[in-house]
């Protein structure tokens, strides 16, 4: 329907001026329950699973979301069409949700503060203002006295290191949405790091030394407003072309490692006092453990979580949302997800899509496929994922793999 603001809304069910006046009573109470609206910031698939959570739990969603064909808007209660700082679709939220959280990490920050006024926001603004820019995640990560690799802020190109600087080779990475591969520059030298701060358009960026890997892994957490958090394990996760390909729980590697992992990831978020659910990943170098980002959300290496722990990072988000007690997040089968990129799907005659052979999925009785009802399939977007669990791990393993190759992801 259309509002008389002009912001386009769908809504799956009607509801009526006495569960809005509900809602705004209940936005006073330190526990929000069910059946109040929550608000969704994007609509992407992280907002897709949050709505499938909090609908189970019994509350209602309002997703906001520029497209019209979102994800997390298609099943929600309501679906408002509008950019994210759109004040009239805002204020139409204000009016209808209790309580807002996001699914990515470039929702202005103003617009979490104006939300703040009439009701809870988690997680917070400050928090995710850190988070969505490089050089002040950097900088609060180092002034916590938390381990980063090497690194320089280059605001103006007088700013780049000479080369035989330490920092080289380096990765140049633009301070403001860049994700999954994007905006990122590996340089050897200055003239390098000169032309690839110049593609960005005179952003500001982060140089940050390459290091030597031994393996990425991961930790999800949620923290709620009084402190109390409940990690998931720690995943071991390999990329191809700087998206998330494989994430493997429990972590291979040391014992050590994996506990690091665990205390680093909460002295972020009680640095941060974040509260919400955060994703921390780090670099493994020499056994040595590394920050290397924070997502102010559910993260793409916890959707293992939905099949493999007693509490999924979705419905933590939920019950921290709504003051809930944090879910028991202990895992209870080893799992391998894979991620499924539209890179797998063959394109004829133009716009047709030849759907890949989920039957090679569907096979394995020990296999949960998700996929993300995104209308069109391109290359590098993320269009699903499936999850293998089981006790034996190295079976997972295998069998994931096996599928991964019968699917075509290569």
């Amino acid at each position: 329907m259309m509002t008389k603001t002009g912001v386009y809304m769908s809504v799956n069910e009607d509801f009526g001026q006495h569960l809005q006046h509900s809602n705004r009573e209940r936005s006073f109470l330190h526990t929000i329950l069910p059946p109040a609206m929550l608000g969704m910031l994007g609509g992407g698939q992280l907002g897709r699973f949050f709505v499938i959570a909090a609908h189970e739990m019994g509350y209602r969603v309002t997703v906001l979301d520029p497209d019209q064909n979102s994800p997390a808007g298609k099943i929600a209660d309501v679906h408002v069409c509008a950019a994210y700082d759109d004040m009239a679709a805002l204020k139409s939220m204000a009016q209808s949700c209790v309580a807002f959280t996001t699914e990515f990490e470039n929702v202005p920050a103003a617009t979490l503060e104006y939300l703040a006024q009439s009701a809870t926001v988690r997680p917070g603004a400050k928090s995710v203002a850190i988070a969505q820019n490089r050089v002040l995640e950097k900088n609060f990560l180092r002034d916590a006295g938390l381990p980063v690799a090497a690194y320089a802020v280059i605001q103006t190109a007088q700013d780049i290191p000479e080369s035989g600087s330490v920092l080289y080779p380096g990765i140049l990475k633009v301070a403001r949405f860049g994700y999954d591969g994007k905006g990122q520059v590996r340089v050897a030298n200055q003239q390098e790091t000169q032309a690839a701060f110049a593609s960005f358009k005179g952003e500001a960026c982060v140089l940050e030394r390459m290091q030597t890997l031994d393996y990425e892994v991961s930790v999800v957490l949620a923290r709620d407003a009084q402190g109390n958090i409940a990690a998931f394990p720690t995943a071991e996760n390999s990329h191809l072309h700087g998206i998330l390909d494989i994430s493997i729980v429990p972590a291979r590697g040391s014992a050590e490692v994996r506990e690091s992992a665990q205390i680093l990831a909460k002295q972020v978020a009680e640095k941060l006092d974040y509260v919400g659910v955060l994703g921390v990943e780090f670099f493994v170098c020499g056994g040595r453990l590394l920050v290397n980002e924070i997502a102010p959300r559910p993260h793409n290496s916890g959707h293992y979580t939905l099949d493999a722990c007693i509490t999924n990072q979705f419905e933590q988000q939920v019950r921290v949302m709504a003051g809930l007690p944090l879910g028991n997040a202990r895992l209870h089968s080893n799992a391998v997800m894979v991620n499924i990129l539209g890179n797998i799907w063959s394109r004829h005659h133009g716009s047709l899509n030849v759907e890949p052979a989920w039957n090679k999925a569907f096979a394995r009785d020990n296999l949960k496929l998700h996929l993300y009802g995104k209308h069109e399939a391109r290359t590098g977007r993320k269009m699903g994922h499936f999850t293998v669990i089981g006790e034996d791990a190295q079976a997972v393993l295998e069998q994931a793999m096996k599928v991964r190759s019968e699917l075509g992801i290569v």
